[in-house]
């Protein structure tokens, strides 16, 4: 049984990874952490966890927290580094599903983040969590950096086409848009009921901070530098995340049968990516709850422009649910062991 500690267990990843690691057969979570809920028992703060979880939160103790196996941080960027050396250093395997390890540039990661990164020389050592690609490096890593949920979704729907070259890197365009989840769950004036409901808007247009994230994995797909638009927007819902990606064809030639064909073959290993039939038009609602990943290809009047339409759950494959993904194969377990509940419909 894998013993599992959690740092920043009063937010919405952490609520995730606490349910999903309650049904998972070979792990469990021995503590969990929160400076702000010290004291309180789990289930009062989660109602949902009455009868599964009886823990309390407990003020981070990197002592106490080295004799876990693996570490997740569900916490805001700048916690981690913090507490990840040591550790690391007392043998204890981490999974990040902050940003602190995801870009390998310790420069461009200040340039974002606004604040000097605290253990630079780790970035090199920390695997980028996405099972798709990094699978046999996850395996053996100390250290895991969990993609961001609009990368995941994104990342995901241009790999095929620029492992194969198949379209010009330079033109990449990717329109998402998350439930407001996303946001965590801190109280803002944006995220009030009376502010989104009914609305639908872009945000960070100038720049998102998980654009130098996406191209750094795209760029490593492409073998070159790529070049991408990215603009997220706000969905009035509470989960989800659709992405519309776009990208030209260089070889026009190339049959939308052919594609689909590549994308089947390309993911057809991997237990969370559905490729759906050509024409489809993927759902957020299908992937509620769940760990999947669900694919459609068009390319709309048989033109030059492909579209990929991506959708995930931003909490689940997202965040927790792919981090428990990133645990079994750190510890030698079934890649979808605890991850297999069948999203929520309606």
């Amino acid at each position: 049984m894998v013993k599992v500690g959690i740092v920043g267990g009063t937010g919405y990843t952490g609520a995730e990874l606490l349910r999903l690691i309650a049904g998972h057969p070979d792990a469990e979570v021995a503590m969990i952490t929160s400076r702000a809920e010290d004291g309180v028992a789990v289930d009062e703060l989660f109602p949902s966890l009455r009868g599964v979880c009886d823990l309390r939160f407990s003020v981070p103790d990197v002592t106490a927290l080295s004799s876990c196996d693996v570490v997740f941080f569900a916490t805001p960027h700048n916690v981690a580094m913090k507490l990840v050396p040591e550790l690391l250093a007392a043998g204890t395997r981490v999974i990040d599903l902050s940003a602190d390890f995801r870009i390998r540039d310790a420069a461009l990661w200040s340039k974002w983040y606004n604040e000097e990164h605290l253990c630079p020389e780790l970035l090199d050592e920390a695997v980028y969590g996405l099972p798709e690609t990094n699978a046999e490096a996850i395996k053996s890593a100390r250290l895991i950096a969990c993609p961001g949920c609009y990368p995941t979704a994104v990342e995901l729907g241009f790999l095929p086409l620029l492992e194969q070259k198949l379209v010009d890197s330079q033109r990449l365009i990717a329109s998402a848009a998350s439930g407001v989840s996303g946001a965590g769950r801190q109280a803002k004036v944006d995220n009030l009921f009376a502010e989104m409901d009914g609305s639908f808007k872009a945000y960070g247009v100038s720049g998102h901070r998980h654009l130098p994230e996406i191209e750094q994995e795209l760029s490593i797909a492409a073998n070159e530098a790529v070049n991408l638009t990215f603009t997220p927007h706000l969905l009035p819902q509470v989960r989800g995340i659709h992405a519309t990606l776009f990208s030209e064809q260089l070889d026009p030639n190339v049959g939308l049968d052919e594609l689909q064909f590549l994308f089947e073959k390309r993911y057809a290993d991997a237990p969370f990516v559905d490729v759906m039939p050509l024409g489809s038009l993927p759902q957020t609602r299908t992937v509620r709850g769940g760990n999947t990943c669900r694919i459609a290809l068009h390319r709309p009047q048989n033109r030059n422009t492909v579209v990929v339409l991506s959708v995930i759950d931003n909490l689940v494959k997202g965040a927790s649910g792919q981090a428990i993904q990133c645990m079994n194969l750190m510890f030698g377990l079934p890649e979808t062991a605890g991850l297999g509940s069948i999203s929520l419909l309606p």
